[in-house]
C-alpha cells in the first residue's frame, strides 16, 4: 500500500515536469524560428494567453532560453528576441565545425561495423526524399544524420553540445536548405559514411570540415535572406489582420 501511495504522490510531480518541458519546447520553437522577432520585446501576457499558459512556467522557460542564447534581456524591457548577428552565427558554425571534426574522428574509432551499416542505410533512405519536400523535413533529416554520427562517439556531452548548436543555428540552416543545397549535402553525407566505414580518420575529418566550411562561406547571404523572410512574414501577418 505504501508503494502505491508513494507512486500516486509522485504522479503530479511527473506531470508538472512534463508540462514544464513541453512549455519550454513550444517557446523554444518560437525563438528558434524567429517568431519572436529580433529586437522584439517578449510580450509575456500575450504569449501566455495564446498558448493557454500561466505566467510562472512561461517565465521559467524564458529564463532558460535566455541562458541558452535564444533570448536576451534588457533593463526595464524584459526579454528580447535575439538579434540576427552575423558574427555570432559565424562563431556558432565555426564551433560546430571544430566539434564535428572531433566527433567523426572519435566515431571512426568507436563505431561498430553494424552501426556504420545502419548509418549508411539511413543516408540512402533519406536520399529518396524528393527535392520538393519541404525544407523543414529535409533539415530534420540533415540534423538526424549529424546527431547519429555524434552518438557513435558514446559521448553524451558531445551529443548534447551538438544539439545545442544545431538549435541555435536551426533557422539559418532552414533558410539555406530552401535554396537548393540538398543534392550536394546528400553526396557529402555518403562520402563521410564511406570514409567512416574505411576507418580513415584523417579523410573523414577533412570531409566533415569541408562539409561545414561550405556553409560558412554563405553566412552573410543566408542572414540577408533570413531578414527578408521575417519581413515578408510580418507583412503577410499584417495583411491578414487588415
Amino acid at each position: 500500500m505504501a508503494r502505491k501511495a508513494g507512486t500516486a504522490a509522485r504522479e503530479p510531480v511527473t506531470r508538472a515536469a512534463d508540462s514544464a518541458e513541453q512549455i519550454y519546447e513550444r517557446v523554444k520553437t518560437m525563438a528558434m524560428t524567429f517568431e519572436i522577432r529580433p529586437g522584439q520585446r517578449v510580450n509575456e501576457v500575450e504569449i501566455a494567453k495564446s498558448l493557454n499558459l500561466s505566467r510562472t512556467p512561461l517565465r521559467e522557460a524564458l529564463n532558460r532560453l535566455m541562458v541558452e542564447g535564444f533570448l536576451t534581456r534588457a533593463p526595464n524591457r524584459g526579454f528580447i528576441g535575439r538579434p540576427l548577428d552575423a558574427k555570432q552565427v559565424f562563431d556558432l558554425y565555426e564551433l560546430r565545425r571544430a566539434l564535428e571534426a572531433s566527433i567523426v574522428g572519435i566515431a571512426c574509432e568507436r563505431a561498430t561495423d553494424d552501426e556504420l551499416l545502419e548509418l549508411e542505410r539511413f543516408v540512402k533512405s533519406s536520399k529518396d526524399r524528393t527535392e520538393d519536400t519541404n525544407a523543414s523535413s529535409l533539415l530534420a533529416l540533415d540534423e538526424q544524420f549529424h546527431e547519429r554520427v555524434a552518438r557513435l562517439t558514446r559521448n553524451e556531452e558531445m551529443v548534447r553540445a551538438l544539439k545545442s548548436i544545431n538549435a541555435r543555428i536551426h533557422y539559418f540552416r532552414w533558410i539555406d536548405m530552401q535554396n537548393g543545397r540538398r543534392r550536394y549535402t546528400q553526396q557529402e553525407h555518403m562520402r563521410i559514411v564511406k570514409s567512416l566505414k574505411e576507418r580513415d580518420a584523417a579523410a573523414v575529418t577533412r570531409l566533415m570540415e569541408g562539409h561545414i566550411s561550405r556553409r560558412l562561406d554563405r553566412i552573410v547571404e543566408v542572414i540577408r535572406m533570413g531578414f527578408a523572410e521575417i519581413y515578408m512574414r510580418d507583412r503577410s501577418t499584417e495583411s491578414e489582420s487588415a
